[in-house]
């Protein structure tokens, strides 16, 4: 399953930042952030609690760009 985040995020180098700490989050499949519309795109393994997998992929963002957001 594949669903679309509205995300703030101040840079291109950032959102880079975030689709690879997306990416390396159990339970994400594959992500793509986009720094030009501000949305990421997330797709979630077989089974995976979207919700959980999503507080999860939040706070693996903050780690690398502690001022990024996404909306939930």
């Amino acid at each position: 399953m594949k669903k679309t985040y509205k995300i703030e995020v101040d840079c291109a180098n950032c959102a880079n930042k975030m689709e690879e700490a997306t990416k390396k989050t159990a339970g994400v499949k594959d992500a793509t952030v986009n720094f030009m519309t501000l949305k990421m795109i997330v797709e979630f393994e077989e089974g995976a609690d979207v919700k959980a997998v999503m507080q999860e992929v939040l706070a693996n963002c903050k780690k690398v760009e502690d001022d990024c957001e996404i909306y939930l």
